[in-house]
């Protein structure tokens, strides 16, 4: 037997296995399937607010500002500059957003003035990580202690001689318009009101997705995949990118890695800055001190929750501004509801680990934790309100150990880089 027979008789290697790619019909797949099973808990438990078009629409109002959030925190650590200082930006927006509206009688003059008060905030960033080397947790840390207590500075002395305002909080500023689709609202109400199985949900789904939205929602929804393009699609983005995964083999073929950087960090502080401003324009019509309430923080969440990538990251914000749409509507009714759903999930979680991914370890601690909620959702009623209003804070946390295996993070994020270093 030659050595060309016996390679012949080995068996062939098995082909590489395919990577998971989410596709839109896929997301549409995955989409429908969350509505039925969101359905099916309204049915069981009664509970009528959770697929209702108000919860929808107070869902969509606060994700806006945590997406906003995260989405500044992805243009900067994809050119590799970790940007915990977001809150601090956002406080800034909020402050800045409620003085332009003021200050010009216009609320798009408060957009402008909130995205040019957080692009401050993130010039000062890249001016002390970029060119001056400064660690950047230090530096992100910083300016949330200083944005804080230079608004509150500001405040007393603008805010505090004006009529309505005061060391807190201002006036109130004029109101942004919103948008109705025409026609469909009231019988998409009337549908949602008579709690028909599946036909219901999706009507008050829809409900709140095109009743009352606001025009600055819109712009927010749009940013999402306009950073896509931009990062993705363009010789820009691609730049900006090489700085976070590569900066010296970037620099090696002529990019400037200083200016990407800053650019990007201040398009970061930008865009945490009309989050900010969201709050106090569209969210509460007023400045109020300590408006932002941590969403800087979870928006950072809702980035890595989404891989770092703008489609991942809007539903991160999504699940997040849902969670706390909750507790607003029947409270602790809903978010019991809610358990059912994430029972539900954990159980379709486990399996898929078991069948597709052979984790054997994984699937069953998934099942344990899926038997437990279950179990807490059985022997309770109503969930109190202590807790209710911890739900979105106890979903970052579980959403960011369940994906946690997934991530990959830009390759020299948070790494410093000096010009002309050999590595």
């Amino acid at each position: 037997m030659t050595a060309t027979d016996v390679a012949a008789e080995k068996p062939a290697a098995a082909p590489p296995a395919r990577r998971f790619r989410l596709t839109f019909p896929i997301l549409l797949l995955g989409l429908a399937a969350l509505v039925l099973l969101l359905s099916l808990a309204r049915l069981l438990t009664g509970a009528n607010d959770i697929t209702s078009g108000g919860t929808i629409s107070a869902a969509l109002g606060l994700a806006v500002p945590i997406g906003l959030a995260g989405l500044g925190g992805l243009w900067s650590e994809r050119a590799g500059v970790v940007n915990i200082g977001l809150e601090g930006m956002m406080i800034l927006g909020t402050w800045f957003g409620a003085w332009g509206a003021l200050q010009f009688g216009n609320p798009w003059a408060g957009v402008l003035a909130g995205a040019i008060g957080g692009a401050i905030g993130g010039a000062v960033h890249a001016l002390a990580t970029v060119t001056f080397g400064v660690d950047q947790i230090i530096s992100g840390v910083a300016i949330n202690i200083v944005g804080l207590g230079f608004t509150q500075y500001l405040s007393k002395l603008v805010f505090s001689p004006m009529k309505g305002g005061g060391a807190k909080q201002s006036p109130r500023v004029p109101s942004m318009g919103t948008f109705d689709v025409p026609g469909i609202g009231q019988p998409l109400l009337e549908l949602q009101n008579k709690h028909w199985f599946l036909v219901s949900d999706v009507a008050g789904v829809l409900h709140g997705l095109t009743q009352n939205v606001s025009y600055f929602t819109i712009l927010a929804i749009l940013l999402v995949p306009l950073s896509f393009y931009l990062l993705w699609r363009t010789a820009f983005g691609l730049r900006i990118r090489s700085c976070g995964e590569r900066p010296v083999a970037a620099e090696s073929l002529g990019v400037n890695v200083y200016l990407y950087k800053w650019i990007a960090v201040i398009v970061s502080g930008g865009l945490a800055g009309l989050g900010g401003a969201f709050l106090s324009l569209v969210a509460a019509g007023i400045y109020r001190d300590g408006q932002t309430g941590g969403r800087g923080y979870i928006g950072l969440a809702a980035m890595i929750f989404g891989n770092w990538r703008p489609g991942g990251l809007a539903g991160g914000a999504a699940l997040f501004g849902y969670t706390d749409a909750l507790q607003l509507r029947q409270g602790g009714t809903s978010v019991h509801a809610l358990l059912l759903v994430v029972a539900l999930l954990l159980a379709a979680v486990a399996v898929f680990q078991l069948v597709r991914q052979r984790r054997n370890q994984a699937a069953l601690v998934t099942g344990i934790a899926a038997i437990a909620v279950f179990a807490v959702f059985a022997v309770t009623d109503t969930v109190p309100d202590a807790f209710t209003s911890f739900t979105p804070h106890l979903t970052t946390l579980l959403v960011l150990s369940l994906a946690s295996q997934r991530l990959r993070m830009p390759a020299a994020d948070g790494v410093p880089y000096r010009r002309g270093q050999a590595k």
